[in-house]
C-alpha cells in the first residue's frame, strides 16, 4: 500500500504546513505549475516526487519533468498531464491516452479547480487538487492525501491550506 500527498499549482509559493501533511506519505506527486525549482528541491529532500510541468514552468523545470508522466503505482497505471480537463470536457488528446494506456487514475492541474470524478465510461479516476499557492483567482488552497492498495484507490482526504 502507498500513501499519496498530490499538490499542484504551487506557482513558486510552498506552504510550510504541507510537510506535516505529506509526513506519512511514501510519494509526493504535483500536477505542475511548480514555478521554481527550489520549490523542487525542497520536496524532493523530503519524499521521492512525481510530477509534470505546467505551463508557467521555464525550460529549467521543462529539463527535469515532461508534459505528460505514466506509471504504474500498485497495480494501477496512472496518467498524469498538467492541462487535463476532466470527465466529459478533456483537453486534446487525453481521453485517447488514458484509453491507450488504460490508465485507472487521470492526475490533472491548471484549473485551480479541486475535482475527484469517476470516468464510468473511461474506468479512470479523475483527481485535480486545485491550487496550493496563492496565485490565481481561487479562493481556497487544496492538496489531497489518498491510499493506493493493490487496485484499491481509498481515504481520499482533501486539505484545506490556510489562506493567508
Amino acid at each position: 500500500m502507498k500513501q499519496i500527498g498530490l499538490i499542484s499549482d504551487t506557482h513558486g509559493f510552498l506552504d510550510e504546513t504541507v510537510f506535516q501533511h505529506f509526513s506519512q506519505c511514501d510519494e509526493i506527486w504535483h500536477a505542475g505549475d511548480f514555478g521554481s525549482l527550489e520549490l523542487i528541491r525542497k520536496l524532493q529532500a523530503f519524499k521521492p516526487l512525481r510530477g509534470v510541468y505546467g505551463n508557467i514552468d521555464d525550460s529549467s523545470i521543462r529539463q527535469i519533468f515532461g508534459e505528460k508522466l505514466f506509471f504504474d503505482c500498485e497495480e494501477l497505471l496512472v496518467y498524469m498531464q498538467h492541462i487535463g480537463g476532466y470527465p466529459g470536457r478533456y483537453a486534446k488528446g487525453v481521453k485517447d491516452n488514458i484509453m491507450a494506456h488504460h490508465a485507472k487514475i487521470f492526475i490533472s492541474g491548471h484549473s485551480h479547480i479541486l475535482k475527484v470524478m469517476y470516468d464510468e465510461k473511461l474506468g479512470c479516476l479523475h483527481i485535480n487538487p486545485g491550487a496550493a499557492g496563492k496565485h490565481g483567482w481561487h479562493t481556497r488552497r487544496t492538496i489531497i492525501r489518498f491510499q493506493i492498495d493493490k487496485m484499491d484507490i481509498r481515504n481520499c482526504e482533501v486539505i484545506e491550506l490556510d489562506v493567508s
